[in-house]
């Protein structure tokens, strides 16, 4: 076998070189200043902790992605973190322990086991926002307003919203009494909208006809906000909770035609990944050009009663390394210029206090060491003239 070449990175697994390390640091700054108008606190939850407090609440969604090793202090297992979310629900039931909502907002590196695709990275550069201790539609609608200007800030304006509800589907998992292993079944079937395989599998289940039918129109209850029209006519007065995630979606949208008019939705009552932590609305932004979503978010009320203190929660996600691909399409050369000034290597103090002027005024300067020839992409450079350090263009 063909050892491989050590400075190699393994696959999924990528790195940010110049300038797109300093684009993408730029584009950080930016985005947190955003979430901090908005109101929303930064935290830094740790990279790596205890493996049961990691996945509190997170069912197996996250376990297959987590990377596990042992402490070598306690003994106990760690995971890796893949999603900094279980962590902010942490920070809130136990760190901060406040009463009322909390705005929280996070960016930070997270480590998958698994790729979700050839072109999704691995270790993700995650950027999220959580609001927590309001049940309303209200705060769905402020993280998903506050994802959207977020994905504008980044520069991708072309945008398309799919929203859901999941609630839908667990109401009628419920009335249906489905066990864990059907669920699963059924949940993968409705990712496929196999229509014909949902209405087999739930009649060898035993499921009544009229649910069984009810399951196998959500395969087919997507488009235009005015199939939520049609899911009432399907779906309404067989259970309240079906009811009531109706309404809430068609609250959703009458909010969102005053927000954001103009913006293109989709309603897919069939789309529920994310599933076994979400408990209600939940949404994906796409853009024309790219097959995996920019960024997902919904309501996940479940997780703060695993950590022990049951709180409303919605919240959102994206990836800062995927913004950065989007918003600057033409990437370049590594050699691209920065702009700045290029100041010759000399035991000068007029021209080391110069040096320092321009600094702390902003301004990028390189010192132009012997014997170096290269302008560092710099656009201007110091010369002397009468005594004088002065800016000329390079």
């Amino acid at each position: 076998m063909q050892r491989q070449a050590p400075w190699l990175l393994p696959d999924g697994v990528d790195e940010l070189l110049p300038p797109r390390a300093q684009q993408a640091e730029e584009l950080r700054r930016r985005l947190l200043d955003l979430h901090r108008a908005w109101g929303y606190e930064l935290i830094m939850p740790p990279f790596i902790e205890f493996l049961d407090a990691l996945l509190t609440g997170t069912g197996g969604d996250l376990d297959l992605q987590t990377f596990k090793l042992t402490d070598q202090l306690s003994g106990r297992m760690l995971g890796v973190r893949p999603d900094i979310t279980p962590q902010a629900a942490r920070v809130d039931a136990h760190q901060l322990r406040r009463e009322g909502v909390t705005r929280l907002c996070y960016l930070g590196s997270v480590l998958q086991a698994r790729g979700g695709g050839a072109a999704q990275s691995r270790n993700a550069v995650q950027l999220g926002a959580e609001l927590y201790g309001h049940s309303g539609i209200e705060s769905d609608l402020e993280v998903l307003s506050l994802m959207l200007e977020t994905l504008r800030s980044a520069g991708v304006q072309d945008l398309h919203l799919d929203i859901g509800h999941v609630g839908i589907f667990q109401a009628l998992s419920a009335r249906a009494e489905l066990d864990s292993a059907d669920e699963a079944a059924l949940f993968d079937l409705l990712q496929r909208k196999a229509a014909d395989e949902i209405s087999t599998m739930l009649a060898n289940s035993g499921v009544a006809a009229e649910l069984n039918g009810m399951f196998c129109s959500l395969a087919s209850l997507h488009g235009s906000p005015e199939v939520l029209e049609l899911a009432r006519a399907k779906l309404g007065g067989v259970d309240e909770g079906v009811d009531s995630a109706l309404d809430e979606l068609q609250q959703l949208l009458g909010s969102l035609a005053t927000r954001e008019p103009g913006i293109n939705v989709c309603i897919d009552l069939g789309e529920l990944r994310g599933y076994r932590y979400h408990t209600g609305i939940a949404f994906a932004a796409y853009t024309p050009g790219l097959s995996q979503e920019v960024a997902r978010g919904g309501r996940y009320d479940g997780i703060g009663k695993a950590f022990g203190r049951p709180r409303p929660a919605t919240g959102y996600s994206t990836d800062l390394k995927r913004l950065l691909n989007l918003s600057q399409s033409d990437t370049g050369t590594m050699a691209q210029d920065y702009g700045g000034v290029l100041a010759p290597w000399m035991e000068d103090r007029a021209l080391l206090n110069r040096v320092r002027e321009l600094r702390a005024q902003g301004e990028r300067v390189v010192w132009q060491l012997p014997g170096d020839a290269d302008r560092h992409g710099c656009n201007r450079r110091l010369v002397e003239r009468n005594g004088k350090w002065e800016l000329e263009a390079v």
